[in-house]
This record gives structure tokens, sequence and C-alpha cells, in this order.
């Protein structure tokens, strides 16, 4: 068992620290902008609760449509659609079609690559995790999908990066 002994001073634990005295620092921290709070976000959780980062891009990027809004857009017209890429599928019975998922802040784009535009824009699709693609709308049946015409990286705004689930 430990035993304590007592001391006559109750400061003896600290006699040998220096006695100055100085005046605590409260330096209260900046408040972080939408877009430092979602990259810290995706930085430690890999997600984020708050807004989507295309809504905090959006308004740079006005020549796109959300992919909630792609139903009502007519059979064949040309969009750009852009996001966060969440999947991209490449099946062995596709004959080199590629299928390429976006997710925006309204939801999911489906997108449809022929294999010679694939292997035109092959670096851009498999390592950029954020697209914009430039296609015409199959829109039937209630069924939509872009068929892609062009691919680019998305502007580098500092939209932080996704995982995306891959050619499984």
């Amino acid at each position: 068992m430990w035993q304590v002994e007592e001391s006559g001073s109750s400061d003896e634990l600290f006699r040998l620290a220096p006695m100055t005295e100085t005046e605590p620092v409260l330096s209260p921290l900046e408040r972080m902008t939408h877009l430092e709070r979602l990259q810290a976000d995706y930085a430690t959780l890999g997600l984020t609760t708050g807004r989507h980062p295309m809504a905090l891009m959006r308004p740079q990027m006005t020549d796109t449509v959300r992919a909630g809004d792609l139903k009502q857009v007519r059979h064949g017209a040309q969009v750009k659609v852009a996001g966060s890429v969440i999947t991209r599928q490449r099946p062995g019975t596709a004959k080199g079609v590629c299928f390429i998922t976006l997710e925006d802040e309204s939801g999911h784009a489906n997108a449809i690559v022929w294999p010679k535009l694939f292997e035109e824009y092959r670096l851009v699709i498999n390592l950029e995790s954020a697209l914009v693609i430039t296609g015409h709308v199959q829109n039937e049946s209630g069924v939509v999908h872009v068929i892609a015409t062009a691919i680019a990286a998305m502007p580098g705004l500092g939209m932080p990066e996704q995982a995306s689930h891959d050619y499984r």
C-alpha cells in the first residue's frame, strides 16, 4: 500500500517551478469556410454530414445539369454533367463499354462510354475522382443515361477526393 506523507506546504509539489505569472492567451480559432470544413470532413472521416461538395462548386459550373434534373431533359439533347465518381464498371460481357456513375448534390447521373472514347480518355476516367462528362441524353421509359462524347477532369476548385467503387 502506498502512503502519502503530508507536508506543511500545499505548494511543495511546485516548489521548483518558476514563479512567473502570465495571462493566458486566448485567441479563438477563425471560423472555417464551408470548403475547409468539407475538406476536413473528408480527410478525417471520408464523408461529410454537411452539404455535398458539388453544392459548393455549382455556382462556378453554370453550364452543367444537375443529376436530379436529367429526367426533364429531352431525349437526344446535349448536356454536361459533373460530380464525384462513385462507380466505374467495365464488365467483360459489355464488349469494352464503360459505365460511370457520378454523384452530385441532387442524385446520380449514369454515363455510358463507348470503347473508342474510353481508350481516348482512359487516364482521366481511371485517375480522376471527379469528372465532367459531355454527352447526349438517352431518356427512355424513365431510365436516363448520358451517352458520353467527351470527358474531362473536374476543375481544381478544391473539391475533396472521394473513394469510388471500381471494376468489380
